[in-house]
Parts: C-alpha cells; sequence; structure tokens
C-alpha cells in the first residue's frame, strides 16, 4: 500500500474517531435515559435537505439512534418547495425547517409547529455589479427555483424590510440554483439568494459579489434561518419522541461546533454533501453552539411582520405564534442541556 493511502485511511480514521468522541460527549448519560419513559414509536423520519446548513439535522442520526430510535429514515423528493408539505402530510415526523418558508405554510392552514430554533444565518444574495444594497434591486431581475420556494420567501421579506414590494418591484425568474449560477456569471440576471453549498459555489466561480450575508448581516444574523419543527399530529400522539428527536438535533448542534472537521467528513460519507471542502466552510461559519442564545419567538415576529408587509401572509405574528408553536420540549432541554 502507499504512503499516500496510508495516510488518506489514517485521517479517515482519525475523523472518524473525532467525530465518535464529540458524539460520546454529546450523549446522554445512561442513568437519565433509564429514568426517562420508553419512546411511543422507535421510527422517526426527517427530509434529505440539498442545503448544507443543516448538517446538524444529518449529524444526528447517531444521536437519534442513541435515543432509542431504531428506524432513522431520510425522506428525498423532486422538486424546491421544500417538506413543509411532508411535514404537514405526516409523511415525515420531524425537521429542521427554514423559519419563514413554514410560517407562511402555518397561515394556511397546514398542521406543523415550530419546535426550537436551530441556527442563525446561512444564506447569502450575490449580485451582479448594478446592484450594491438592498435597495438597488428595485426593477431588477432575480432568480428564484420557484415562486413559494424558501428563496423566494426569504427574498420577499428582505425586500419588505427596506420597503420594497416583491410583487412588483422586482422581476423573478424561475431556474434552478445551479442555472441562476450560470445566469448571474452571464448577466442575464440581477441576483441570486443562495442557501450553501451555492455561496460556496459562486466564490469558488468568481461569480459575482455579496450583497447580504445572513450570518453576519442585521437584522438577518440575529433571527434563526432554521428552526426545528413537528408534525402537528406526531407531536401531539408522540411527546417522548418529539422531546428526544429534539434533543438529537440541538446535541448535533454541539457536534458540528466542536468538531466541525469530523461532522464535515462525516456528512461526505454519508451521501448528504459531495464536497468535504464547502461542508467544512459552512460548518465554520455558522455559529451552531449559540442556539441558547436567541429567542425562537423573536424569530417568529419578525418574519410574520416581514412576511405580513409582503402580503404573503394575512395573519398576526401572534396568531402564528398561538397555532404554530409549542415551546414545552425547548423549555425543558434548555434546563437540561446547559453549556
Amino acid at each position: 500500500m502507499s504512503n499516500h493511502a496510508d495516510q488518506w485511511n489514517r485521517r479517515t480514521f482519525l475523523r472518524g474517531a473525532a467525530f465518535g468522541g464529540a458524539i460520546g460527549l454529546a450523549g446522554l448519560p445512561a442513568k437519565r435515559a433509564a429514568a426517562e419513559p420508553p419512546l411511543e414509536t422507535t421510527r422517526i423520519r426527517l427530509f434529505k435537505w440539498r442545503s448544507l446548513c443543516v448538517t446538524p439535522q444529518f449529524i444526528a442520526q447517531d444521536l437519534l439512534k442513541s435515543e432509542g430510535f431504531t428506524d432513522v429514515q431520510y425522506i428525498e423528493t423532486p422538486g424546491s418547495l421544500g417538506p413543509e408539505r411532508l411535514l404537514a402530510s405526516g409523511e415525515i415526523d420531524i425537521n429542521s425547517q427554514y423559519s419563514a418558508p413554514l410560517i407562511v405554510r402555518i397561515d394556511a392552514g397546514m398542521p406543523v409547529v415550530f419546535l426550537a430554533g436551530l441556527h442563525v444565518g446561512c444564506f447569502e444574495l450575490f449580485a451582479n455589479a448594478t446592484v450594491r444594497t438592498i435597495p438597488d434591486l428595485k426593477g431588477k431581475t432575480v432568480a428564484v427555483p420557484e415562486l413559494g420556494s424558501v428563496q423566494h420567501v426569504f427574498l420577499s421579506s428582505i425586500l419588505a424590510y427596506v420597503g420594497l414590494d416583491a410583487r412588483r418591484d422586482v422581476r423573478f425568474v424561475t431556474s434552478s440554483p445551479h442555472e441562476s449560477q450560470r445566469l448571474l456569471a452571464d448577466r442575464k440576471i440581477d441576483a441570486f439568494l443562495g442557501f450553501p453549498p451555492d455561496p460556496q459555489e459562486l466564490r469558488a466561480k468568481n461569480i459575482g459579489h455579496v450583497v447580504l450575508n445572513s450570518t453576519q448581516d442585521r437584522p438577518w444574523s440575529q433571527y434563526f434561518c432554521c428552526m426545528v419543527a413537528g408534525n402537528r399530529d406526531f407531536v401531539r400522539k408522540y411527546p417522548v419522541a418529539t422531546k428526544r428527536a429534539v434533543r438529537a438535533l440541538l446535541k448535533a448542534n454541539e457536534v458540528c461546533a466542536r468538531d466541525p472537521e469530523a461532522a464535515a467528513q462525516k456528512t461526505v460519507d454519508r451521501g448528504f454533501a459531495t464536497r468535504y471542502d464547502y461542508a467544512l466552510e459552512t460548518l465554520k461559519a455558522i455559529p451552531y453552539a449559540k442556539w441558547r442564545e436567541y429567542n425562537p419567538e423573536d424569530t417568529i415576529r419578525y418574519y410574520a411582520l416581514r412576511l405580513h408587509e409582503a402580503g404573503m401572509i394575512k395573519s398576526s405574528p401572534q396568531k402564528i405564534l398561538t397555532q404554530g408553536t409549542d415551546w414545552r420540549f425547548l423549555n425543558e432541554l434548555k434546563k437540561e442541556l446547559k453549556g
């Protein structure tokens, strides 16, 4: 065997060992686990995202098994409107979910509830030289995968914040994220909002420049981008399973923050990502360990106000909070998982 192969296998082994150590540090003490009531179901279904920012959901696979789930499934589906409909229909149970689009679904009556905040930041708005600030988007052409997609909803809320109306002040065209990158490079569109690995690919190709980085720029950096949500019937029927699933996801945040190298490698090894370098860049940029420092209710209020201004929802922020949130598990876990 060559020295290169030896080195590669050693690195892979060390990363695996480090990941196992991080999982062990995040694990539930045996005495506490034994004292808890048994799971009502040992099956848990989550969504298999394209976006790398929800890496804690992928890393949680081992933690979910340590919580007693013997059947952990990641469900894929074509299209770009996200997993909200799968969550509402009960085809997935618990999910790491973009906050603003789910508010739109709750306003429409879908039976889903927010359970906890996962992380702030991750999306970035790239544009050509004609766009230096958000107000410069007026009269410009912006690409989104579909109207109603995650990108379209977040952009509409961003435009509303600066007094623009997405329905009349911006021209949206639909194209896939990969095609949108090409259109931006060819100056056929003016802007494109991307989620990891899109920003990493745009930087690598030297396409456009960053107008907004939600990990760094206020006010977006003060609110959760991704949150944990559940199917309402699942949460009501299986409260023990719900709490343990949320606990696994929050612990996965800690694993990603504590050892991003090992977490990035595990994400690639399991087929959730294709590029280790893009996965690692994402994990190092997003403040996963700071989930305790932000208030999930503030996120709901903020985006509900922006989406109401954008004409995308009719409900008040308080109505969304009343109908679409359940913080009892988070409140228990904050006491249990003290940093």
